[in-house]
């Protein structure tokens, strides 16, 4: 009986002492938010996952725009329908069967299925790998094949009324240097009577990938000393193919460069890739939202309020709520075959990825990793953190701004990580 009641004086302490708190917290919150001109949009949302209890919350289930936040939930989706062991590949495939005296009595077929970080020296080692099988002739096309998504390549031609100021190359399935091509140009400096000239590179993104990548498969492979009868077209890969080479990045090492680096190029081609996984069928725009959205209501994440148009976030027709972002972190917390992976890619206060000159020397460095978002007028932040006495909170945060810059709402954002890590 003696222990009964010690027990519960105990712990009527223990609540009054975390709602003490949690009022400073909060307290200590709203001092830096009054910082901020009263005409800037907030949403914030703190949450402990374990206790399931709200730290902090504001304009919580406002539609805001989310910006780079958004890849949060391309990531998420692709984890949970893919898995981070996932393949992304470019394969070389076959119609020839049978290949006997090193020549392959038809077509070559490159293609390509959603594996955007394909490089030149990626081909270079696929190219080794044929001449280790002892091919040394081609009797047919070489064909380059980028039908494993649609063939809008531009984000204005699958959004309509886009209004976004980051131009991106191709988003394509078959990839080759992220579908850029360095270039040269040579400019004529007048400087009184004397004329010189200055060379300056820049890179030229390629309008046709299939047909890009097909001449170029053809070009590396003459001079590899292999022999092709016929020309360098695009079209589709039969059915009835064997893989001779292929080049391929896993899912979760994918989604470390698209989180951490805030990748929007990677993002888009990953977005395609979901819609093509998870509809069987090929990927758009259209079949990745509906995933996005699926996952959502399947994991009973609150989606009110929330559109998603790309996968990159850098479209502000992009509307996504603090407590939908919250509810989708909650659900990769406790998804124990995907979390690892999700956690791993995000980027580390202080120490990696857009969060490297963040938080540096502060409690939270190395204790919060999160995504970083900004576009004109736009700053947002989510993550995990992993306060001072070892508990765990998932936070986020927006702000929609007509006063000030990026990085005075940075400095905003940090200093709400770094009281939330000190309590």
């Amino acid at each position: 009986m003696v222990l009964r009641k010690l027990f519960i004086i105990l712990l009527l302490c223990s609540l009054q002492y975390f709602a003490a708190s949690k009022e400073i917290i909060k307290s200590k919150i709203e001092n830096t938010l009054a910082k901020i001109p009263s005409s800037t949009k907030i949403a914030i949302l703190v949450y402990n996952p374990l206790t399931q209890d709200t730290i902090f919350k504001m304009n919580h289930k406002e539609s805001m725009i989310p910006a780079s936040n958004t890849k949060l939930f391309t990531t998420a989706t692709a984890l949970s329908i893919m898995g981070g062991n996932y393949p992304l590949a470019t394969k070389i495939l076959s119609d020839d069967k049978n290949i006997k005296n090193g020549i392959v009595k038809g077509n070559l077929y490159i293609k390509g299925f959603g594996n955007s970080t394909f490089t030149l020296e990626d081909l270079e080692e696929m190219i080794r790998v044929l001449k280790e099988k002892g091919i040394k002739e081609i009797t047919g096309n070489i064909i380059g094949d980028d039908s494993y998504f649609d063939e809008i390549y531009t984000r204005s031609d699958w959004i309509d009324d886009e209004t976004a100021n980051v131009k991106l190359p191709p988003i394509s399935a078959l990839v080759i240097d992220r579908n850029r091509t360095l270039e040269q140009k040579k400019i004529k400096i007048r400087k009184r009577r004397q004329v010189r000239y200055k060379v300056e590179q820049f890179y030229s993104n390629i309008s046709d990938p299939p047909l890009f990548i097909a001449k170029l498969l053809k070009e590396k492979l003459t001079q590899n000393g292999i022999k092709v009868d016929r020309s360098a077209i695009k079209g589709k890969t039969p059915d009835n193919v064997i893989t001779l080479s292929e080049s391929k990045i896993l899912l979760k090492d994918l989604i470390q460069k698209i989180n951490k680096r805030s990748d929007n190029f990677l993002a888009e081609c990953l977005f395609k890739t979901v819609g093509a996984v998870s509809s069987g069928k090929q990927g758009n725009s259209f079949y990745a939202t509906q995933a996005i959205l699926k996952f959502l209501k399947d994991n009973g994440i609150y989606s009110e309020g929330t559109s998603v148009v790309d996968g990159s976030g850098i479209s502000r027709f992009d509307q996504v709520t603090v407590g939908a972002i919250v509810g989708l972190l909650d659900r990769m917390y406790f998804d124990l075959k995907n979390y690892k992976d999700y956690y791993n890619s995000l980027s580390i206060a202080g120490i990696d990825g857009t969060l490297r000159h963040r938080m540096r020397s502060s409690a939270a460095e190395n204790d919060f990793h999160g995504k970083t978002g900004t576009l004109n007028g736009v700053s947002s932040l989510s993550g995990y953190l992993k306060t001072s006495d070892n508990q765990d909170l998932i936070v986020s945060m927006i702000f929609d701004f007509k006063k000030g810059n990026a990085n005075y709402y940075r400095s905003i954002e940090n200093e709400i990580v770094e009281i939330l890590t000190n309590w």
